[in-house]
């Protein structure tokens, strides 16, 4: 009895697993639970055919044209009432009820199973498609839905887990070692590694520490981290990445939305040539009746644009997934298209070419002090202040003991003064410098002109024993931003590819700005621009070259960008403005994805022209082979079906 009711429940059990699936499977993918009942009912009713049971043929087959077509005769008739346009699924639905007709009428019940097929293949053909568009979505959303459900809420020392949705701003979150990062967050206690691969692209995990802002949706490596809570979930960068590519997905290109009208004039033109075929052939070539129509019906099914519809945005959503696999995001397929067909690129300086970080590059100092002596006095007044500058001396004199300097006092744009340790010091430029010391030493000055030719800003130190004396100068710190370890050979890639023209627009010196460009290789330098003097430079770029693209960070270059036909931000993550401004942004931060982008848009406008070539070839060949009399209908369907088929799947390549 026992054993009989153990068998029972795993019965049921599995019963109610099965139902579960066949539920999931027919809300995932309606479509293809109608291709395959059409299948079913096709199969049954030729059968019966075959036998002669007429009744249960003529059951079974307005069936599957009910099943199969319904999806397609309401999409149809909903354009045609609510657009008053014509479209290829209602010549489909038009051919394959003519066929049916036509075979009842001439008691040629064959007919009605050429009509059945094409309901079938014309399903199929729908199902392959919506798997492979949700195909590219997955890939997508895969990038991106990563995020957890919950996160653990820190407060008075109490861990509780909690949705996200309930985080709030200026709350405490506690992230353990292996664990998704539920939101973005700044780290205030903790030291760890970050897998960042899911939002920017890069390999290699990133090390992060306190005071540094972390992303939702990337993975914590072997530290835990405590987390403050900077922003609402909803405004997380990965969730702006969500809807910018959701926005990507339904924004069709130039080049589809004239796909798009054509096929609007297109259906109208198929409709009034299969007409004048369906009448004037047995008048002009006594043609029967029964052949004239089905010649017509024919031709309304081959000369339909299905593949050509089907020819772009497949590649172009694909294009998309791939980009944001490597960390570049395009905002939409337009972007993808006029990537590829750039020639001239416009870099602005710093934080594009350069880090945008100002380092200590060189300490020259007088005979009495040294090296640290010159950094220790300099930090003590900078730690009061918030100046780049300043920080990038702080950071050079972290291993050196020093203390904070007394009676601090900013001279905006020329430097700051305090006391250290009973000392008075000044730090600044040489102008501001040269106001408290008799002269700048000879040597001193030869040195600073030459880094300055170098693109360094050279920063003057001095001390004195006490207000009423003369200052002697301690020494000089030279300052730079860096270039970009990947410039030159991104600047070289892009020449390899074909840009024809490369230039730099900076609002920076002449001499900074020349000094960068020679280190990478750039020819054409535009120094010294305000914002609309740059809007000229992209300007005059697309007089010449049409398509230009405008690399910048997104925040000062704003104008520059939305001037230029491709706006390109880098160092994105987590930049408000650079996701809002741009076209296409480096979530990497990484300049060579630059000539990923461009490679990517090539391609996809390669695959795009190949399967336009493939849909126009198999029209036309089907089109000669029906008035030659060589195809009949399902035939003709399966031509017509099978190249949507393959240019859908061709354009899914760009997903490797």
């Amino acid at each position: 009895m026992s054993r009989f009711s153990v068998r029972v429940v795993v019965t049921d059990s599995t019963a109610m697993l099965y139902s579960q699936r066949f539920n999931q499977f027919t809300q995932e993918h309606p479509d293809t639970l109608a291709a395959l009942l059409c299948g079913l009912l096709l199969f049954l009713g030729w059968l019966a055919l075959s036998f002669g049971w007429l009744g249960w043929a003529l059951l079974l087959l307005p069936a599957a044209y009910i099943i199969g077509g319904y999806e397609s005769a309401r999409e149809g008739l909903t354009t045609l009432i609510k657009e008053k346009e014509l479209d290829v699924d209602l010549l489909m639905i038009v051919a394959a009820v003519g066929a049916a007709t036509l075979g009842l009428w001439r008691r040629e019940y064959h007919l009605i199973i050429d009509g059945a097929i094409l309901i079938l293949i014309f399903a199929i053909s729908g199902a392959l498609e919506g798997y492979a568009m949700q195909r590219t979505e997955r890939s997508i959303r895969s990038l991106m839905s990563l995020t957890p459900d919950t996160a653990t809420l820190l407060k008075r020392g109490e861990e509780t887990t909690v949705p996200i949705s309930q985080l709030q701003v200026g709350d405490e979150i506690v992230v353990k070692p292996g664990e998704l990062i539920p939101t973005d967050g700044i780290i205030i206690s903790g030291y760890s590694t970050i897998n960042q691969a899911a939002i920017t692209g890069e390999s290699l995990p990133i090390e992060k520490t306190v005071g540094e802002e972390v992303f939702a949706g990337t993975l914590n490596g072997y530290g835990a981290l405590q987390l403050k809570v900077h922003k609402p979930a909803s405004s997380s960068l990965i969730q702006r990445v969500i809807r910018l590519v959701e926005q990507a997905q339904t924004e069709a290109p130039p080049s589809q939305e004239f796909i798009d009208r054509l096929e609007k004039g297109y259906a109208k033109v198929i409709v009034i040539a299969g007409l004048l075929l369906a009448t004037l052939p047995p008048f002009l070539w006594g043609w029967d009746w029964e052949t004239t129509i089905y010649r017509a019906l024919t031709f309304l099914v081959v000369a339909s644009p299905c593949a050509l519809m089907a020819a772009i945005m497949p590649t172009l959503l694909s294009g998309i997934a791939n980009g944001a696999r490597q960390g570049v995001l395009f905002k939409n397929g337009a972007q993808l298209e006029k990537i590829g067909k750039v020639r001239a690129i416009a870099f602005d300086k710093t934080g594009t070419l350069t880090t945008g970080q100002v380092q200590v590059s060189q300490v020259l100092t007088t005979g009495e002090f040294s090296p640290a002596n010159v950094l220790t006095a300099a930090a003590a007044l900078e730690s009061s202040s918030e100046h780049p500058i300043g920080q990038a001396i702080i950071q050079a004199a972290s291993d050196l003991d020093w203390v904070r300097a007394s009676e601090v006092q900013a001279i905006p744009g020329q430097g700051i003064t305090g006391t250290v340790n009973n000392q008075y010091v000044i730090v600044g430029n040489a102008a501001f410098v040269q106001q408290y010391v008799t002269q700048l030493p000879e040597e001193l000055l030869e040195k600073a002109a030459f880094w300055e030719e170098q693109g360094n800003t050279v920063v003057w130190v001095a001390q004195a024993e006490s207000k009423g004396e003369s200052y002697a100068v301690m020494g000089a710190i030279a300052l730079a931003d860096t270039i970009r370890p990947e410039a030159a050979d991104t600047i070289a890639q892009l020449r390899q590819i074909g840009i024809e023209q490369i230039v730099m627009i900076t609002g920076d010196n002449e001499r900074t700005a020349h000094s960068v460009a020679q280190a990478i290789g750039i020819d054409q330098v535009f120094a010294e621009l305000l914002p609309e003097d740059k809007l000229d430079v992209i300007r005059s770029l697309q007089n010449k070259y049409q398509t230009v693209a405008m690399v910048g960070d997104g925040i000062n270059d704003a104008p520059a960008l939305a001037q230029a036909s491709v706006g390109i931000a880098m160092g994105a993550a987590g930049s408000d403005v650079a996701l809002e401004t741009a076209d296409i942004v480096l979530m990497a931060d990484r300049l060579e994805k630059m000539t990923t982008a461009i490679k990517l848009g090539r391609r996809s406008q390669n695959i795009v022209k190949q399967n336009i070539a493939i849909a126009l070839g198999f029209i036309a060949l089907l089109l000669v082979g029906n008035f030659l009399g060589n195809i009949n209908l399902p035939i003709g369907v399966i031509g017509h079906e099978g190249s949507t088929v393959l240019v859908t799947l061709s354009g899914l390549r760009l997903l490797k």
